[in-house]
């Protein structure tokens, strides 16, 4: 009985969820560009290290824009 409940619930989750990171993927795209996906080793349990991955949100820019400062201008701040 409870595997039939964790289906009932996961299968239509895995649906929407994966309608709504699609759309994030594309709305990613179009507004900051590729890669879509930002990976990063991290140390995990045990100090094991184990690759985060997830979408690319942040940029050093100009807030509001998607123009970016350059290096040298954030080092005087």
């Amino acid at each position: 009985m409870k595997r039939l409940f964790d289906l009932a619930l996961s299968i239509p989750a895995f649906f929407l969820l994966s309608f709504l990171m699609l759309i994030i993927a594309v709305l990613v795209r179009m507004r900051i560009g590729s890669p879509v996906l930002f990976r990063q080793v991290r140390p995990g349990l045990h100090g094991e290290p184990f690759v985060i991955c997830k979408f690319r949100t942040m940029t050093q820019g100009i807030p509001g824009t998607l123009y970016l400062i350059p290096e040298v201008a954030l080092k005087d701040k």
